[in-house]
């Protein structure tokens, strides 16, 4: 869920500044692979659409997200007749239905380790309100601060141990069901302008998840029924991107994003590069 919602916040323009012009920018990301298409466009002096969708693949600790197709979307309204230093606010969503994973179960027998691989279907929806504070502090700089609460839910289709294996005495079989989290997350940005061409932004921000439980249920043999734990945690997101202009309308972004903090959203990088076109 948290890689996921790595991966779709990016779709949103995390990389970007708050306040800008209407853009689409094709991008390509390794580390978790994703490659996709996103953009904004400005419906009134005030008011923002932020979308975006891409393709991604991803794994770690022993899941493995083979196909993933995920899209974003958001609505940012943003009081520029209040000046140069006035609040904002997005509503928006990720949605990645239709994934393909496989799932590794590993254990220890006496008579030896086993280890399993099983593939299933996923979906991971999230929606999410932000609230913060943007500030042109100059020509060339704006920096925002602001706070934001996801509602996140990733359903499992069911699935059991493969057959084809000589040894497996605790087959399990996983009935379908729903993770779910809340986060909390209080982060802030700085976009600056070096000379004419090259452009920085930083972020990042403190994420603590709440009122997380799983819906997972596995029966085992010989165990009967597993109803799995979650406990709640806290962690890092942090982000940045250079970009360079071309020439009028066309800059080359490069860009990365990434989590700290302990498993088992743990320590992770994505890094990517970018071609946006503003008009």
């Amino acid at each position: 869920m948290i890689t996921n919602r790595v991966l779709g916040t990016v779709l949103l323009g995390v990389n970007e500044q708050v306040n800008c012009g209407d853009c689409v920018s094709a991008f390509g990301s390794a580390g978790s692979f994703s490659a996709g298409i996103h953009g904004r466009k400005n419906l009134t002096s005030n008011l923002a659409l932020l979308a975006g969708i891409a393709y991604a693949q991803y794994s770690e600790g022993g899941y493995s997200v083979t196909s993933a197709p995920i899209g974003a979307f958001a609505l940012r309204y943003d009081f520029t007749d209040w000046g140069s230093s006035r609040p904002f606010f997005d509503i928006g969503a990720i949605l990645s239905p239709f994934q393909k994973v496989r799932y590794r179960r590993s254990y220890q027998t006496s008579l030896g380790p086993v280890s399993l691989d099983s593939e299933t279907t996923s979906e991971n929806y999230g929606v999410y309100g932000r609230a913060g504070w943007i500030s042109r502090i100059s020509p060339r700089d704006e920096v925002a601060a602001s706070v934001e609460v996801w509602q996140m839910w990733q359903r499992v289709k069911g699935y059991s141990d493969p057959a084809a294996v000589a040894f497996n005495p605790f087959d399990a079989n996983i009935a379908t069901g729903t993770d779910k989290t809340n986060l909390v997350k209080i982060g802030a940005q700085w976009t600056h302008l070096w000379g004419n061409s090259i452009e920085t932004n930083i972020n990042g921000g403190f994420v603590q998840s709440f009122a997380t439980r799983s819906g997972i249920v596995a029966t085992v043999t010989g165990e009967g029924t597993v109803v799995p734990t979650i406990g709640n945690q806290s962690w890092f997101e942090y982000g940045g991107r250079v970009g360079y202009r071309i020439t009028k309308g066309w800059i080359a972004d490069l860009f990365l994003n990434g989590t700290a903090g302990p498993q088992p959203v743990g320590n992770t990088l994505h890094g990517g590069v970018g071609l946006r076109i503003t008009y």
